[in-house]
């Protein structure tokens, strides 16, 4: 499973409806509206690198309002549950 974190700035009136339009789209399993440099950030899941581009380039980015994105890939995920796990394990963070 590739992750992918998107940045999205857009249009400020449109926020609210372009989040749905995006969380909408197969591929994005959250949108948040977040303060600071951008409006939007997506959190996108999908099989293959080259799934990327179908859901971001030729989806998302297309959605009325949108006007730049940003994206990452993430290498590798962190959570509270995995870091709780290594220590009961004894393994050093």
């Amino acid at each position: 499973m590739i992750t992918a974190i998107v940045s999205i700035v857009v249009e400020p009136h449109r926020i609210p409806e372009v989040a749905q339009e995006i969380v909408d789209i197969a591929g994005i399993e959250q949108v948040y509206s977040v303060t600071g440099d951008v409006d939007l950030i997506a959190v996108v899941n999908v099989r293959a690198h080259e799934d990327l581009a179908g859901v971001i380039a030729g989806s998302l980015s297309k959605v009325d309002g949108v006007l730049d994105t940003t994206t990452n890939i993430a290498f590798k995920t962190y959570s509270k549950q995995d870091m709780d796990a290594a220590f009961d394990l004894g393994i050093d963070g």
